[in-house]
């Protein structure tokens, strides 16, 4: 990356933070793969006594923290909110070593747990992000990293990508279409209208500092990531924590209809839900109903309904 172009990516992404609320805390966590730029939100000590557990939020390709900005608020004022630039993604945080697989994208979110020596979290993951969360944990499931004694409290995943469905053909094209010289700048435009059903441009949506953010990173950076692979059943199946997957029904990412099916028959005790109008772009297209479900969720999950009785 040249230095104008880091220049040009940090006034988005500072922008950005201006957008967020004042994070009450900022740290850059030393992982076996680089440092990770994680900020705190909202009250409540670590331990997460006073307010519930933490949330963890893993944003999706090239978001950021920034791509929180719809949520963060409601979220935050109900319980403390971790939420991390990904390693070898644009942002704060930085790469040292390549990350091979998905067995080292959750050893460095393992490092990240036990620097911050958090109790169980909530994972929270958007799209890559929440191909990220599940990752994680099917890999905490089968006994990776070895060395982990990381725990995680649930799951929600907002449209993950390659988790429950695979990618189709189409977007797989109008992904590569984004780095050809010549015509990267149009085609990432027209990509980003894509995933969010045909909105507005995001030259149009300028103001937007979600879409800056995105699209800046998009332009200046260089992902040297691998492509995430879908789980088999058997990973999925030996996930043992709660899971809540919000699914958008005209995501471009995935069949909605068939990524349920498979959760559903994979997770039976998951909540998988389906929200017809939602394109990819489901957490800013509706904000609210999604923060709210995540909050009701985590609540639930930590108060069950049925309680068992003590003598």
């Amino acid at each position: 990356m040249s230095a104008q172009a880091r220049a040009e990516f940090d006034a988005a992404y500072d922008r950005g933070l201006r957008a967020l609320p004042a994070p009450a805390g900022t740290w850059d966590v030393p992982t076996g793969f680089g440092t990770a730029r994680v900020y705190r939100f909202g009250s409540g000590s670590n331990s997460g006594t006073d307010t519930g557990a933490p949330l963890l939020l893993l944003p999706g390709r090239a978001g950021t923290v920034v791509m929180w900005e719809p949520n963060l608020r409601a979220l935050a004022a109900r319980r403390p909110v971790y939420a991390l630039d990904v390693i070898g993604e644009p942002g704060r945080s930085e790469q040292t070593a390549p990350i091979r697989d998905g067995t080292e994208h959750a050893a460095w979110l393992v490092d990240v747990l036990s620097e911050l020596d958090l109790p169980p979290v909530h994972l929270v993951g958007y799209s890559f992000g929440g191909w990220l969360a599940a990752n994680l944990a099917v890999n905490l499931a089968a006994g990776l990293p070895t060395r982990s004694d990381a725990r995680l409290a649930s799951l929600t995943l907002l449209d993950p990508v390659q988790t429950f469905a695979r990618f189709p053909a189409a977007l797989i094209a109008r992904s590569a279409l984004t780095v050809v010289p010549g015509i990267r700048g149009r085609a990432r435009e027209s990509f980003l209208r894509w995933m969010s059903g045909g909105a507005e441009s995001a030259s149009a949506e300028a103001d937007d500092p979600v879409v800056r953010v995105i699209d800046e990173g998009m332009r200046t950076y260089r992902i040297a990531l691998p492509t995430p692979t879908l789980p088999p059943d058997a990973r999925l199946r030996a996930i043992d924590v709660p899971v809540l997957a919000l699914l958008a029904g005209r995501s471009v990412i995935h069949d909605a209809r068939r990524a349920a099916e498979r959760a559903r028959r994979l997770l039976p005790a998951a909540e998988v839900e389906v929200w017809p109008a939602a394109t990819h772009a489901i957490a800013g297209e509706f904000p609210d109903a999604v923060s709210t479900r995540i909050l009701d969720f985590v609540e639930r999950v930590e108060k069950p309904e049925n309680p068992e009785q003590t003598p």
